[in-house]
Order: structure tokens, then sequence, then C-alpha cells
């Protein structure tokens, strides 16, 4: 059983897009570092740039954050809230904020599924290319690891075996878990942003996964799940 105070825990799920709707919108400047990345992550030869452009999202060099969705135990409620907006330096800037506020404690978490590998460091990142600085919480450089302030409920589940990614997906279905995937998946958000221009919806299913996150962690933990009645979403 994990030894922590799971009400110090803030659990976040970030969506991202690519920075432009579409391959022709970047700059030549980009078009060339996208045409060199593209080159590497390629697995067919018959795949050009362009056609891996929706792919863009998951580097944070190339995309931008939408959405960032939090949750927090509070007493007998799990609140949820999230940071989104077309402005992604805004939606930063509001989250940095909350952080400063309210997690600046030594034995504050933040908890992610695979957030080590991606959350974290793309927020991280897109907040020093926004210009904003990185709340205390966040920053790992010089630090030893168990200074780190942050669980990952991937990591937490391969008990040291490096080989292997786990989804979410499978482990709420393991754990019996009720799916946040139920609507739309990751592979969906670029077009249901840049398409169909529908940021609630994208909002919604994040906000999902940050629940789904929160029940994995208090199944680890061997606690009971959150019934939906413990769970308020602010408007």
């Amino acid at each position: 059983m994990l030894d922590l105070n799971i009400n110090k825990v803030l659990f976040l799920d970030v969506e991202t897009v690519p920075a432009q709707p579409e391959y022709s919108r970047l700059d030549e400047r980009m078009k060339k570092l996208w045409d060199r990345k593209a080159g590497h992550i390629r697995q067919k030869e018959e795949q050009s740039p362009e056609d891996l452009y929706p792919r863009a999202g998951i580097y944070a060099e190339f995309g931008k954050i939408i959405v960032i969705s939090v949750g927090f135990h509070n007493g007998n409620e799990f609140r949820v809230k999230s940071f989104y907006g077309e402005d992604e330096k805004l939606l930063l800037e509001d989250f940095a904020a909350m952080l400063n506020r309210h997690y600046d404690e030594p034995d504050d978490l933040l908890c992610a599924h695979n957030g080590k590998e991606f959350d974290f460091p793309y927020i991280s990142r897109r907040m020093l290319i926004n210009g904003i600085e990185i709340p205390e919480i966040l920053r790992i450089a010089g630090r030893k690891p168990w200074e780190v302030r942050h669980l990952d409920t991937m990591e937490l589940w391969k008990f040291g075996d490096y080989k292997s990614y786990t989804s979410l997906e499978l482990l709420t279905a393991v754990f019996n878990i009720p799916t946040p995937k139920d609507d739309i998946d990751g592979s969906m958000v670029g077009s249901i942003f840049w398409q169909e221009g529908n940021l609630e919806r994208i909002r919604n299913y994040c906000q999902k996964d940050v629940v789904a996150v929160a029940q994995l962690l208090r199944r680890y933990m061997n606690m009971p799940l959150l019934r939906e009645d413990q769970i308020v979403v602010a408007a």
C-alpha cells in the first residue's frame, strides 16, 4: 500500500493539439523542422510530413496545450476543474498561479498517468516557450529523485519494470473503474479542436481522465472508488 496523504495530491491531465490546423499553415522554418522530425518518426516510406502532421501535438516544440484539467480530494468530495481555451499563454498563466497559490508545501504532489514522460515535461516546456516562470512543484533540475514531487500511476504500476507501456484505459478495465474513453480518445482531439471547434467536448473528456487517474491511485492504495455523487465538477 502506498504511504501518502491523498488529500495532498493534485491530479491532472492535459490535452494537446498541433500548433497549426494543417501542415500548409506552418511557416517555412517550422515546416523544414517538421519535415526533419517526420523523417525520424515515420513508419512507412510513403508517409509524408503532411500525412504525419496530425501527430505534431504530442511534441511540445510543434504543439500547444488547449486543456489542463485538475482534480483534488476535499473531504468526502472530489473536485474537478479545467483551465482551457484557445489562448495557451492565458490558460498556462492561470494554471501556474493556482499551483503557486495552493501547492507550495513540501508534501504537495502532482499525479498523472504517464505524467513523468508527457504531462509534466510538456507543461514545463510550453511554460518556457510562453515566457512563464515554472512553479516550484514542477521544477526538477538539480533535485534528487526523492525531492521530485511527482507521482505517475503508470510508473507505479511498473514496479521497476521499464519494458512496457500500460494505458490508462487498460488499467481502468483491470481495476473495474468506469472507462473515461466513452466518447472520444486522444487521437481525435486535434480534429475535434481544429475542424469542429468543440473545445467543451475535449474539456469533458480530459476531466474524465483526471477522475480515472484519481480512481486508479485509490485502488493502488486499497481505498474504495469515488461514487458519482462525490465528484463535483466546477462550472
